[in-house]
């Protein structure tokens, strides 16, 4: 089904790259340019070609490690693709960690405090700021962080040859907004499935065997609760590398986001594409790596799948 879907994706992403209006040699050589110089730069590039032919040449060179050359820069596509992933994963790596924990923990505790105050300040806190735009709370964030407090850089490029260290500090803020967008879905979700397993007939079977509620919460309650949380982690994961197009614009970050959104501008059909269908790539390895997590941690799943 991965496979499946990354075809359909990437006929989805080549007629889509091909009805965004404009013309690539006139985009290149500008509005001023000699119309033959356009006609022949564009049956330079093959823009010109059956559109079967288009697709058939370049899914068959992307199968074998050519994502194509830039329109715009005259370069192979592949190493900016790499370095923009690459710079979108450490911004992702970042935004997960502080996100998974934190929002896994709040779920925990809102569950353990079912219809208490608590609950409802962390149920309502989270589900509040998931609504809000990344542009509008990335925007109060900087205004707090970066021009009022100056606690935090307001752009997220390191200077040249920065540690890991330094380049951490850069992104923290870019990464604050993506925590906000997604601490409550993940606390939600573990909180539901908290509250399902902590009414269910083996955690009930477990307290009158005379376990410690403590043993019981660690050993048979999280196991199971946090089964459907693994998914959306998942998922998101996906997000947090692909989808990062307005958080990469506001903080001038470098990422696969950013790549893309330049490449649709300039009419750049190679770097789009590429870019859009790496991005595809992701979604379906997380959703694999999710599959495999799950069978592992519910043995319904791992059995069922044996016999």
């Amino acid at each position: 089904m991965s496979l499946v879907t990354l075809f359909l994706l990437s006929v989805m992403v080549f007629l889509g790259g091909q009805v965004l209006p404009g013309n690539v040699g006139r985009a290149i050589l500008g509005p001023f340019a000699d119309q033959r110089a356009v006609d022949a730069l564009n049956h330079s590039l093959g823009v010109d070609r059956p559109l079967l032919v288009q697709y058939g040449s370049w899914i068959w060179n992307f199968l074998h490690g050519d994502m194509g050359t830039s329109y715009v820069f005259r370069a192979p596509v592949a190493p900016f693709v790499i370095d923009a992933l690459g710079n979108s994963m450490k911004l992702a790596l970042v935004a997960f960690v502080l996100v998974v924990p934190i929002g896994i923990l709040g779920g925990v505790i809102a569950a353990l405090n079912f219809n208490r105050p608590l609950d409802r300040i962390i149920s309502l806190g989270g589900l509040s700021v998931t609504v809000l735009p990344e542009f509008v709370t990335g925007i109060i964030l900087i205004l707090i962080f970066g021009v009022w407090l100056r606690w935090l850089p307001i752009a997220a490029a390191w200077p040249k040859g920065a540690g890991f260290f330094t380049q951490l500090y850069y992104l923290i803020l870019p990464s604050l907004p993506l925590f906000l967008v997604l601490f409550g879905y993940i606390a939600r979700m573990a909180r539901s499935g908290m509250i399902e397993a902590l009414d269910s007939d083996y955690t009930r079977t477990a307290v009158l065997k005379g376990l410690r509620w403590r043993t019981v919460i660690w050993r048979h309650v999280l196991r199971n609760a946090l089964l459907p949380t693994i998914t959306v982690i998942a998922t998101q994961t996906g997000y947090l590398i692909g989808g990062l197009v307005v958080i990469e614009t506001l903080f001038r970050y470098q990422g696969i986001g950013s790549l893309i959104f330049t490449a649709a501008r300039g009419k750049d059909f190679p770097m789009l594409e590429a870019g859009i269908l790496t991005i595809g790539i992701v979604y379906a390895v997380a959703t694999l790596v999710a599959d495999f997590l799950y069978s592992v941690l519910n043995p319904r799943i791992r059995l069922g799948a044996e016999q």
